[in-house]
């Protein structure tokens, strides 16, 4: 976890988007911390928000508090703070559940919100409060290959050729990591894809999932072959989360392959030139939805309530959406997508509720302790 408390930047800039050294602030200690600010004058009125967040979002949300506090102070005349902390995403849920007082937290996976719920910490049925399983954006899972893809590297077969080392984040620690394992394993098996990005692919979907009752993909024999042949013979390290399997790729230039969150990837070209690296989509992925919720035990003690709340909702506007897809995350407004279709191509994508059941489901199956993650993955073997 990365995460420093106290220090306040008056002097951020709001701009329609914000080019952050990322790697700079990565290598310095990930000090995941800014500030959205209104002046000096006024601080002895401010509100304090601690956005507990996932690894690759410091800059996705350093935007949006600018975009947020601005607003609210606009219509109730308040100021507001928002501290932000990032780091590896179940890492992030045990700091919460072990006392670091999160307002909000908008983590990489359903499951690590519900571990917090199941602390006591979040009520019961906080991922229905929202729109679409209270994740305001989606992400998905792709390929970062060197320019001129040396390797050939075109769709998840290609990940287990002889000779193929691929740098893919730890899916134990990280949020990206278990996203990427459900995509090979999702992809392996056919698991049934959706276009999201028409209101009628969207639409199947959901409907897929609410009437989801079996779920074969868990004993797909040639799934569980290519997941063990993929961590023991061509990961060569895990990191812990999705920046530093970037650092790992693109800076420290190890491996031939980078699956990571889609951000990542064009982060990656934009920080490094497009001359460096270029992004291959697969012929598949998964939907990546990462959620947001309000911490009710932390909201009910501070009085944060009111504005904890104004700023998950905040993150469906238009104004939000729009920075959200500035940033290459996949907005829920269809029309902001299509804005950025050439950033952000159509791509068949199947969910974790119809193939999977769910993260309670995938979790206990896959990464709890002992479970197929621990069962499969030899790290003295590569």
């Amino acid at each position: 976890m990365a995460h420093a408390r106290g220090h306040r930047n008056h002097d951020f800039v709001a701009a329609p988007r914000v080019r952050i050294r990322w790697l700079h602030a990565v290598l310095l200690g990930c000090v995941g911390l800014s500030v959205a600010a209104a002046s000096a004058p006024a601080i002895c009125e401010e509100k304090a928000l601690l956005n507990v967040s996932y690894d690759p979002t410091r800059e996705l949300y350093s935007d949006i508090n600018i975009l947020f506090a601005d607003g609210y102070k606009s219509r109730t005349g308040a100021a507001v703070v928002i501290e932000q902390s990032h780091g590896g995403s179940s890492k992030q849920a045990r700091s919460v559940i072990d006392g670091l007082k999160a307002d909000v937290v908008t983590l990489a996976l359903a499951w690590d919100i519900i571990a917090i719920e199941r602390a006591g910490l979040i009520k019961p049925g906080w991922q229905e409060k929202l729109p679409y399983n209270s994740s305001p954006y989606t992400s998905t899972v792709g390929f970062l290959v060197r320019k001129g893809n040396p390797k050939n590297i075109k769709d998840w077969k290609d990940l287990t050729r002889a000779g193929v080392q691929v740098i893919v984040p730890n899916p134990k620690t990280s949020g990206a990591g278990r996203w990427a394992f459900l995509a090979l394993w999702g992809a392996t098996a056919q698991a049934k894809t959706y276009d999201f990005s028409t209101p009628a692919g969207l639409k199947d979907s959901l409907a897929a999932a609410r009437s989801a009752a079996e779920f074969p993909i868990y004993k797909n024999a040639k799934s569980r072959a290519a997941i063990e042949n993929f961590y023991n013979n061509h990961v060569p390290v895990l990191d812990t989360g999705a920046r530093g399997s970037t650092v790992t790729f693109a800076q420290k230039q190890l491996g031939d392959v980078l699956l990571n969150w889609e951000n990542e990837l064009w982060l990656a070209l934009d920080e490094f030139g497009k001359d460096k690296f270029e992004i291959v989509y697969p012929s598949s992925s998964v939907l990546g939805e990462p959620p947001v919720a309000v911490v009710d035990e932390v909201v009910d003690k501070k009085g944060t309530r009111d504005v904890a709340e104004a700023y998950v909702k905040f993150l469906y506007t238009s104004e939000a959406q729009e920075t959200v897809a500035q940033h290459h995350y996949r907005p829920r407004d269809i029309e902001a997508l299509k804005k950025h279709s050439e950033e952000l191509p159509p791509i068949p994508l199947f969910t974790i509720d119809q193939s999977f059941g769910g993260w309670v489901k995938a979790h206990e199956a896959f990464f709890a302790d002992g479970a197929l993650f621990d069962q499969i993955y030899r790290p003295n073997t590569k």
